[in-house]
C-alpha cells in the first residue's frame, strides 16, 4: 500500500494537518509496518494514529519536531492494540543470552572464502526477511530495536516516546539484540539460506 493513499477522513480539510502530517505518511506507514509486520494491521494502526494526530494537532508545540510527536502517537496506537502482550515483560532465555551470532558464524563458517563474514550474512536479509525476523522479537524489545537502529533515536528519546525509563530501554535493547541474533541465525538455517538452497 502507498501510504499516501491512506484515508485520513476529516483530516484532509485541515491546512495545518496537511502541511505538517501528510508529508510524514511514508515514514509513518513504514514505522507501522516494521512494528506490526502485517500490512493490514499496519494500515489499521496508521489510520488510528492519523485520527489521533488530527484530533490533537493543537497540542503540537514545536512544528520542527512533528516526526517525533507523530512517532509517539504511532507507538501509543500500536501499544493500545498489544497492551496485554506487552504487559508481561519477557525475560531473555538463558540460551539466547549465551548465543553469539559472531561466534556461531566463525564456528559454522558458512562463507569459507569470505573476508567479510558478518556482512555476507547480513546481506542475506532484505527488508521483507528482516521484517519477518523482527516479528519474532518480543514487542517491547522490537520497538526499542526499530526506533534505535532503523530510525536512530537515542535511548533517552525512546524512553520518552514509549513512556519508559532510560534504564528499561537499555535493558530492552540488550535483550532485543540477543533475541535478534538468535532469530537471524534460526531464520537463515531453517530456510537453508546459508548454503544457497532457499526453501520456498
Amino acid at each position: 500500500m502507498d501510504a499516501g493513499t491512506v484515508e485520513v477522513g476529516k483530516a484532509a480539510g485541515s491546512p495545518t494537518f496537511e502541511r505538517l502530517v501528510v508529508p510524514q505518511l511514508d515514514y509513518l506507514y513504514a514505522l507501522c509496518l516494521r512494528l506490526t509486520g502485517q500490512r493490514a494491521e499496519a494500515e489499521d494502526v496508521l489510520q488510528d494514529a492519523l485520527l489521533r494526530a488530527f484530533r490533537n494537532i493543537g497540542q503540537l508545540r514545536d512544528e520542527d519536531r512533528v516526526r517525533y510527536w507523530l512517532t509517539r502517537i504511532v507507538h501509543s496506537a500500536w501499544y493500545d492494540r498489544h497492551r496485554k502482550e506487552r504487559n508481561a515483560e519477557q525475560e531473555i532465555d538463558l540460551e539466547d543470552e549465551r548465543f553469539s551470532l559472531f561466534d556461531q558464524l566463525v564456528e559454522e563458517d558458512p562463507f569459507p572464502y569470505s573476508d567479510r563474514l558478518h556482512l555476507d550474512f547480513l546481506d542475506l536479509f532484505d527488508d521483507e526477511r528482516l521484517s519477518d525476523v523482527l516479528q519474532q522479537i518480543h514487542p517491547p524489545h522490537r520497538t526499542a530495536l526499530v526506533l534505535a537502529y532503523i530510525y536512530g533515536y537515542k535511548a533517552r528519546e525512546i524512553a520518552e516516546l514509549t513512556g519508559s525509563t532510560t534504564g528499561t530501554v537499555l535493558a530492552r535493547l540488550h535483550r532485543g539484540r540477543k533475541q535478534l541474533e538468535r532469530a537471524l541465525w534460526s531464520y537463515a538455517t531453517e530456510r537453508h539460506l546459508l548454503r544457497g538452497e532457499v526453501q520456498r
